[in-house]
């Protein structure tokens, strides 16, 4: 599948703004089931200092400065990804109570890196009540993936999406209690119930693709960002599991990166000076190529 990314996020200020220093994580990642055969990054007012690197956990991060005073800004980025499908998921593989074992001793690249992703972060803490809501997943014997996707159909199933109810900052336990949240928060919920069981799960970023209603056409910017999670199977590699929508990820996900949690990998993140009260918009067009070679093709018909 091949898609054509166009992701637009405008910032309104009610006062001027002098000086802004900002960091972007919006880059999709290569991967062997992804090749990004584009990129382009818009910045409006254009920035001063504009420099690429590759961060700790190998997510392409862009850093800008904007000295020009202004009372709008707008990021927007331009892409066009390859995804192909990924190796097939493991179903069976070891059990959830050994990989807590064998996780710890394992001194290979992979068992190193995952073993990272076992400890708290600031908005993925293991817990007792996350813990409890996860043994109930915990069957003696059963695989992780068995573990990890049954905790996936039990949040799917037990909480309400719900954009209204939870801001970047809400606690894990705070939705865990309300049953209620967007994306991100069940993310963070079930990487908090995984390590809360000696696991390792990271955060995923990146964007989905929605498909609109039967007989109706597609809405410009109505795709959207997205978060999900991945698990380490010892002997198998990530598993990517989607909470939000009960479902592996397949080849309607782009990957922009990962991290122990938003914290790591958030679209946009910095300081700027002045501005008073601000909004933010964003709009995410994620549109397969097959949709715009079609007019074309009619129009030759």
């Amino acid at each position: 599948m091949i898609y054509h990314l166009r992701h637009l996020t405008s910032f309104r200020y009610t006062q001027p703004v002098t000086f802004v220093y900002n960091t972007l994580h919006l880059k999709p990642r290569e991967l062997p089931w992804q090749l990004v055969k584009s990129f382009q990054l818009e910045i409006e007012p254009e920035p001063v200092v504009l420099t690429e690197r590759i961060d700790y956990f190998g997510n392409t991060s862009a850093f800008f400065t904007i000295q020009t005073p202004h009372d709008a800004m707008k990021v927007l980025t331009k892409s066009v990804i390859e995804v192909l499908p990924r190796p097939p998921a493991m179903q069976a593989g070891i059990a959830w109570e050994t990989a807590q074992r064998t996780m710890r001793a394992d001194t290979t690249t992979n068992g190193l890196d995952a073993y990272q992703y076992s400890f708290s972060s600031l908005y993925a803490k293991p817990m007792a009540e996350a813990r409890a809501y996860a043994l109930l997943s915990c069957r003696p014997g059963l695989s992780i993936h068995a573990v990890a996707t049954d905790l996936m159909t039990r949040i799917d199933t037990d909480f309400t999406f719900d954009p209204k109810a939870t801001t970047v900052a809400t606690p894990v336990l705070e939705v865990l209690q309300n049953r209620r949240g967007v994306c991100q928060d069940f993310a963070h919920l079930m990487i908090s119930c995984l390590r809360s069981i000696g696991l390792s799960a990271r955060y995923m970023s990146g964007y989905i693709q929605t498909a609109p209603p039967p007989g109706q056409p597609r809405l410009a910017g109505a795709d959207a960002s997205h978060a999900w999670v991945a698990v380490y199977c010892p002997q198998a590699g990530w598993l990517e599991l989607d909470p939000t929508n009960n479902q592996i990820a397949d080849t309607q996900y782009i990957t922009l990166g990962w991290g122990r949690d938003y914290q790591d990998v958030s679209p946009a993140k910095g300081v700027l000076f002045g501005g008073g009260k601000h909004t933010v918009h964003a709009q995410v067009d994620m549109i397969p190529e097959t949709e715009l070679v079609q007019p074309q093709q009619q129009q030759q018909q």
